[in-house]
């Protein structure tokens, strides 16, 4: 068989978007120019691939003359430029002695309803089929058992649909079979029974925004090592779970799109709305949604916005489904995802020894979380925040909440104290710790269960100080963190369970305006916020100084000792 590869488009659209005939996000045109950049540097030395254009028509042409959608009104399946350009992008740039393909993983970021699980089914029937792979095991991943067979059933329609594919494959309640090369197509899902020995070879895991660990991602990474090119393809929208996987893998593709860090090995495709685009503007949704005109109607989606934006939950399930935007789907959200973007700084903390910091710590119940805080103020008006969780044992054993415990200790974020409760000689402890870096000036603390850990605090020689949980107190502290979160101002090294507990905050408001913090429900915890809200209460009041002019002036804290 003789493949026109004329018809292939990967390039096609990468020039067309850098040149700015198709409007993108400016993620997606950073991947266009990654793409040309690397065909310049073909045949330069330390640059070990090569885009075979054949090989990155294969799967296009597969897709389109075999695989017929079984929904709609449709003949066969005519893929888009975009589309071209992840496909072709994924199989066809290979190492240049071996032949090998050069990505292992690829990420798809795309709003709703723009063909995903269509194209999930081809990929699927393709890497079983004509991939070369004898014994191929090709895995539908998703985070439920419920998803995961969705997206089975879909690729078995599929097959019914075409009388050629129909004839090759072979279907049974759980398993797809491609006879000729001994492959199988299965359904998997994180509550799965058994995940070992599954010796994948082309994995593709749908709305990974659902996950909230890592569980069934490693467990598939694992089983490729007997593989020669395995391929792991993760197809998602934008979600509510910010501390999830989607979460770094979403933050490593900015690095890497934009030249901070280097992986050869990642492809990237981020359709998005950016983060200063009007989102209210029609012509600004195509960004997210590479398919309008095709799968999607811009006069629908119109329609559709016109209808939900009144009601602010789903207003947010717009922009973030349709739009591609990480949002709170709570209308009383104390902050978005953008606002957590713009506070990315890292600061190494051995550069603040013997700075004056102030604490703060949250209790809870000693079945639960319980948190402790330093907040140390800088010279240019951002703050440092180091914060650090404690949780029992029986806690982590019960995993209720599915939360990624161990990956939170192995990070340093998180001690696991043993038995039912938090001893809090763990919390004095290691308040001691930090009293041998930081001049720990104050400690500030919600008073509820709090008396014997205070006792212990004087006498280790701690000054402590209530906190009082009331509007008068929190009000002006909340309301000053949000603005120094919308500038940027907060520091706390990308601390993820910091930065889930940033994301589960929710406004109470009272009828004079005052906010006091609660959370979005009763899994989600915010006990790592809250101490570090009763330190800012101190914080705030030292940073500024009224002027007789009424200006403020910021207060360098370098001089200031621990008294």
């Amino acid at each position: 068989m003789i493949l026109n590869v004329s018809d292939l488009l990967t390039t096609k659209y990468a020039e067309d978007v850098v040149a700015g005939k198709l409007v993108t996000s400016r993620k997606v045109r950073q991947a266009c120019e990654r793409h040309l950049n690397d065909l310049r540097r073909q045949g330069t030395e330390g640059f070990p691939f090569v885009f075979n254009e054949e090989k990155a028509f294969r799967p296009i042409d597969y897709i389109q003359r075999f695989c017929k959608p079984s929904q709609g009104d449709y003949d066969r399946l005519e893929l888009q430029p975009w589309q071209h350009f992840i496909i072709g992008s994924l199989y066809g740039w290979v190492h240049k002695e071996t032949g090998v393909r050069r990505f292992k993983e690829g990420l798809i970021y795309v709003g709703r309803k723009n063909g995903k699980t269509t194209l999930i089914s081809g990929l699927s029937l393709y890497a079983a089929s004509k991939d070369g792979e004898k014994g191929a095991r090709v895995f539908q991943l998703a985070n439920s058992k419920e998803q995961a067979r969705e997206l089975f059933d879909e690729c078995k329609a599929m097959v019914k649909a075409s009388t050629v594919l129909n004839r090759h494959f072979q279907e049974t309640l759980h398993e797809i079979r491609f006879g000729k090369t001994l492959s199988k197509i299965m359904p998997l899902a994180t509550d799965s029974k058994k995940l070992d020995g599954k010796n994948c070879s082309f994995g593709v895991f749908d709305e990974i925004h659902e996950y909230k660990n890592y569980k069934l991602i490693n467990v598939i990474k694992n089983s490729t090592g007997a593989r020669l090119q395995p391929l792991l393809v993760y197809i998602t929208t934008a979600g509510y779970q910010l501390n999830g996987p989607l979460m770094d893998y979403y933050e490593k593709s900015a690095d890497v799109l934009e030249g901070i860090i280097t992986d050869e090995r990642t492809f990237y495709f981020m359709a998005e709305l950016d983060p200063e685009d009007d989102l209210e503007n029609p012509d600004n949704w195509i960004k997210a949604n590479p398919n309008l005109g095709v799968t999607l109607k811009l006069e629908t989606l119109v329609e559709e916005w016109d209808t939900r934006k009144h009601i602010p939950a789903e207003r947010n399930d717009f922009i973030t489904k349709r739009l591609n935007r990480f949002v709170q789907s709570d209308e009383q959200s104390f902050i978005d995802f953008e606002i957590i973007r713009a506070n990315s700084g890292i600061i190494n903390p051995a550069e603040l020894y013997g700075r004056t910091a102030v604490g703060g710590f949250d209790l809870s119940q000693t079945e639960d979380f319980t948190s402790a805080c330093l907040e140390i103020p800088l010279d240019d008006g951002r703050v440092f925040a180091l914060s650090h969780s404690f949780v029992p044992m029986r806690k982590v054993e019960l995993d209720n909440e599915k939360l990624p415990f161990y990956e939170w200790r192995e990070e340093g974020l998180l001690t696991i104290c043993p038995g039912s409760y938090v001893d809090y000689k763990y919390v004095l402890e290691w308040f001691v710790e930090q009293s041998k870096h930081y001049a720990i000036d104050l400690i500030t603390y919600d008073p509820a269960n709090a008396f014997r850990l205070v006792e212990d605090m004087k006498a280790q020689g701690f000054r402590v100080e209530v906190t009082r949980q009331g509007a008068l107190t929190l009000s002006p502290a909340l309301k000053d963190i949000k603005e120094m979160l919308l500038d940027g101002r907060v520091v706390f090294n990308q601390n993820k369970l910091f930065r889930w507990y940033l994301n589960n905050v929710k406004l109470v408001e009272d009828r004079n305006g005052n906010w006091l913090p609660t959370k979005q429900n009763r899994y989600r915890k915010i006990d790592g916020f809250a101490a570090f809200l009763n330190a800012h209460t101190e914080v705030m009041k030292r940073m500024a100084t009224p002027q007789p002019a009424g200006n403020i002036e910021f207060v360098s804290f370098k001089s200031l000792t621990r008294r």
